[in-house]
């Protein structure tokens, strides 16, 4: 195998009197213009010498820092562009959260498929990486969300034999590292001080030389050459253990971080003193936290050995502490005490710009993907909050930075949070009982609470492992936290599923075109002729597949035309459409013959349709941010004949108020009458101008996309058919709203012809319930709450009237007991419903004692047990022995338990036995 040795000796190092050493430390290769120096100078080889000592000749702030990169690379010909989303899954399928900048241009640009926005171009783009969350605030580094600042140049190589969307090399290795000296010795660092540590970079299956860049203790920079991909038969084997081969584009990819630099320039205790100094202040005074001159100089000494503390780097995150401690010579517990409060800090201020960032983007917050994210940073941030001792609403904490990032919609992000607080609040109430159980559970056993019960708790009901904790140990079992807990919960649902659910080729139809599609020149028209270029036998009919075609096959969540293909006498009727890679399947019930000339016929009421509901589903989800918030996004989709819906993303449920506004902002599209148009941009250009809002229903491939827009006032890509204005829907009626899953309504509507019939179903519906009262259609709901509350009343009669029953049967002779080792038992077949059994074993217990009641209604057995708490007997175990009498299981609490079975005839001896079950049971 080949290493990329030969890939780090650039012309530059050697022109600028670089040397290439060994680390003694870490065992890195770097390359330095001091020949005196050893150690690479990566934290833990060594420790930040820029704090109370900053590396640059100015101090900047975040923003005065960020223009200064941006203009330095404009000044050299790089063109500046808008930051993306953090949402990466807004323009990709494969993730979740933008990670880095190169985020922006994957899949389509890096694989030469579609051509850059500029190149070479400049970019600060916000970003969140959840790996690093349970190093906040220790490192003094670590920032979950951050700027990552960049430079990219998308480079193919002379040879290549496939044509890419970009051509010829803008600049490479030695451009590209005197580009970061350059920068560095424009804000006056000192460049003998900067170390360029070689570390091959792998990344979703491409890989490449990279470098870090070390500067003064700190990582400011690393300059990643992507120029390689995964092959079997590669020459390189990389550290992932696979091995790679050089391709045709190479790619420069370089993140500065923009916290880090700006640290670098101020040289405070911390990266989140510099970047948060507001927020910090605020906390600290809110939390009433202060320190003494010397405390103040103990931070000051221990923040510079800080990067001890990364998880990445260090097994034992408290051993590594201890391990600073001693170089401190101070008390590890003291030094605990006075970090861990002000650690608490540093993450409070990073979490809220982290959600400030998501819920800015439209991040909603759920059970999965992104929402989940969200609302695991937002669960920590809440309990650190309260474990610092901060009372600030954390909404206001949320919202200071979204005013500093500039969103607009800071009432929305606002509300956000407060209702997840509020949900918050109810999950734990109901989960703490799961805690006690699984505690109880572990302690009898013996062992440790594991880390995936520990995962699964907070996963499935929001539970804190520092509760679990609490929990255990007054429950006598114990437990150990991973110090990267919330790491592993993240890689649990940053994963998406990238398998490929589309159709893939058939080798039957390798050498057949793709065929044309008339449906997008006149998508009214439902008439054509075509030839039969094959014909393929299916499971239940034909595949046919002509030149062109009318029939639009399924996709988008719109169903696929029907109708028929005609030849002289044969009629195939078109059941289905399908396209496999640009081939439309048109599967029939005759075969209409190879070589054929046919008239298409498409079902025009069906395909009329369904272009009113794929329209409507435009104007529905417009209609739904107007009234829900901007932050509103499609989450699915189904277009139908009789009805369709639309799943948006939404924090609460949808009200039947908001739902009456929703359809009469549809309804409003409808009569303005709007023109309904098509356009097919280069896809940078409509990203350009309208944003990543356009992939409401997917990100479709290719350099030229196809948008739909209604009027001016929704623009999406979109595959669909549509009508040619709106008034040709004719109405909109939103029938339900229901929710899908947490963070994800459901919108039900009908269009055109089906509205009018969805109207007339529910007026029918009401007529017939005015009949069945005997009332005006009107007085129905009025007569349905007298009803209901009148059956309530009933209700509540018949349950004080079966107590009173089983008082008396409680009392009765029938009632005798048993006595049983010491205590009185009464055992009796009472054939009622579950109500009755509960409330006469409970009357037989409120007297003292035991309670084995049997039921045989509606043909199978059922067995409730009552114990008293001065008795020691186990309710459960009782139930069990009896249920497995009668073909069944059951069991419950000590006190109180029922089950059954189906063997009804078994249920008089198991009651007869129920004695000898007892003082079994008693004796064990």
């Amino acid at each position: 195998m080949s290493d990329l040795d030969a890939e780090y000796r650039l012309d530059y190092f050697e022109e600028e009197g670089f040397e290439r050493k060994e680390c003694p430390s870490c065992g890195a290769h770097f390359w330095t213009r001091d020949a005196d120096r050893e150690l690479c100078g990566e934290p833990p080889c060594a420790d930040y010498t820029f704090i109370d000592n900053p590396g640059f000749e100015e101090a900047y702030t975040l923003s005065e820092m960020r223009e200064a990169f941006l203009s330095y690379f404009e000044s050299h010909e790089h063109e500046r562009i808008e930051p993306y989303p953090v949402a990466a899954n807004r323009w990709r399928d494969d993730v979740l959260l933008t990670q880095a900048s190169i985020y922006d241009f994957q899949p389509l640009v890096t694989s030469g498929e579609t051509p850059p926005p500029a190149n070479p171009l400049a970019i600060s783009q916000p970003c969140i990486r959840m790996q690093d969350i349970d190093n906040v605030g220790k490192t003094g580094r670590h920032t979950m969300a951050f700027e990552m600042m960049a430079h990219h140049a998308f480079n193919t190589r002379a040879d290549a034999e496939e044509a890419y969307a970009y051509e010829g090399e803008v600049y490479w290795k030695d451009e590209t590292v005197a580009y970061c000296d350059g920068l560095f010795e424009a804000l006056g660092a000192d460049l003998s001080e900067i170390t360029y540590i070689e570390d091959p970079w792998v990344g979703g299956g491409n890989a490449g030389p990279a470098i870090e860049v070390i500067y003064r203790g700190a990582e400011l920079a690393t300059l990643v050459f992507m120029c390689m991909e995964q092959d079997p038969d590669g020459a390189y084997e990389m550290k992932d253990g696979n091995t790679y081969s050089f391709m045709d584009t190479y790619i420069v990819d370089t993140g500065y971080g923009l916290e880090r630099w700006t640290w670098m320039s101020q040289g405070t205790p911390t990266v989140y003193e510099a970047i948060y100094p507001d927020a910090i202040e605020l906390l600290k005074s809110n939390a009433e936290l202060s320190h003494t001159d010397e405390e103040e100089a103990l931070v000051q000494r221990a923040a510079t050995l800080a990067g001890r503390l990364d998880i990445d780097d260090v097994d034992d995150v408290e051993a590594a502490r201890g391990d600073i401690a001693d170089r401190l010579d101070v008390d590890v517990d003291r030094l605990r005490e006075l970090m861990e409060p002000l650690e608490a800090i540093y993450a409070i201020a990073d979490h809220s710009r982290t959600l400030a960032y998501m819920f800015g983007d439209g991040i909603v917050p759920s059970n999965v993907g992104t929402g989940y994210l969200a609302r695991m940073v937002l669960r920590r941030t809440k309990r650190l909050v309260e474990e610092v001792g901060v009372d600030a609403p954390l909404d206001e904490l949320v919202d200071m930075q979204a005013e500093r990032l500039g969103y607009e919609n800071r009432d929305t992000i606002r509300e956000m949070v407060r209702t997840e607080e509020t949900k918050y609040r109810e999950t734990l109430e109901r989960g703490a009982r799961r805690v006690e159980a699984l505690a109880d559970e572990y302690a009898d056993a013996g062992e440790p609470i594991p880390t995936d019960a520990l995962l699964e708790l907070y996963d499935s009901h929001g539970i804190q492992p520092d509760m679990v904790e609490t929990i255990a140990a007054e429950r006598g079992a114990s437990v150990a936290v991973p110090d990267d807990f919330y790491a592993l919960v993240a890689d649990r649902h940053e994963e998406t599923d990238d398998g490929d659910t589309a159709a893939t080729r058939d080798d039957r139809f390798t050498d057949l075109p793709e065929t044309e599609q008339l449906f997008y020149d006149d998508q009214g028209r439902t008439e054509f002729e075509a030839v039969v270029l094959d014909v393929f036998e299916a499971d239940e009919g034909y595949d046919v597949v002509l030149d062109q075609t009318m029939f639009y096959p399924e996709g988008g969540g719109q169903p696929a035309d029907h109708g028929q293909l005609v030849h002289g006498e044969t009629t195939a009727e078109v059941t289905d459409v399908q396209s496999v890679d640009g081939v439309v399947l048109h599967r029939t019930d005759a075969d209409p013959g190879k070589g054929e000339i046919v008239r298409g016929q498409v079902d025009a009421e069906r395909r009329d349709r369904l272009r009113a509901h794929h329209t409507a589903t435009h104007v529905i989800g417009h209609a739904a941010r107007e009234v829900l918030g901007d932050h509103v996004r499609q989450a699915g989709a189904q277009k139908g004949i009789d009805s369709s819906r639309l799943d948006v993303r939404h924090y609460d449920r949808i009200s039947r108020e908001q739902a009456h506004e929703i359809e009469r902002v549809a309804n409003e599209l409808v009569r303005e009458n709007l023109p309904v148009s098509q356009e097919w941009p280069e896809r940078n250009a409509a990203e350009a101008e309208y944003g990543f809002d356009l992939y409401q229903g997917g990100v479709p491939p290719g350099t030229s996309i196809r948008l739909i827009h209604v009027g001016e006032v929704d623009v999406q890509a979109c595959a669909g058919t549509h009508v040619d204005r709106t008034g040709d829907i004719g109405a909109i009626r939103v029938t339900t709203t229901e929710p899908v899953q947490d963070g994800v309504e459901r919108i039900v509507f009908a269009a055109g012809a089906a509205a009018v019939e969805a109207t007339q179903r529910t007026v029918d519906a009401l007529a017939d319930a005015a009949d069945a009262l005997d009332v005006d259609p009107f007085d129905v709901p009025a007569t349905a709450e007298r009803f209901f509350e009148e059956w309530k009343a009933r209700g509540k009669e018949i349950e004080a009237l079966k107590t009173e029953l089983a008082e008396a049967r409680a009392s009765g002779a029938a009632a005798e007991p048993v006595e049983v080792d010491g205590f009185s038992a009464v055992v009796q077949r009472i054939d009622g419903d579950a109500a009755e059994l509960r409330a006469t074993a409970n009357a037989h217990v409120e007297d003292g004692r035991v309670a084995v009641l049997g039921s045989g209604l509606d043909g199978s057995a059922s067995v409730v047990v009552g114990v008293p708490d001065a008795v020691g007997v186990d309710a459960g175990a009782v139930v069990a022995a009896l249920a497995e009498r009668v073909g069944g299981g059951g069991g419950g609490p000590p006190d109180f338990a029922q089950g059954g079975g189906p063997d009804v005839d078994a249920l008089d001896d198991a009651l007869a036995d129920a004695p000898d079950v007892l003082r079994t049971l008693s004796e064990a």
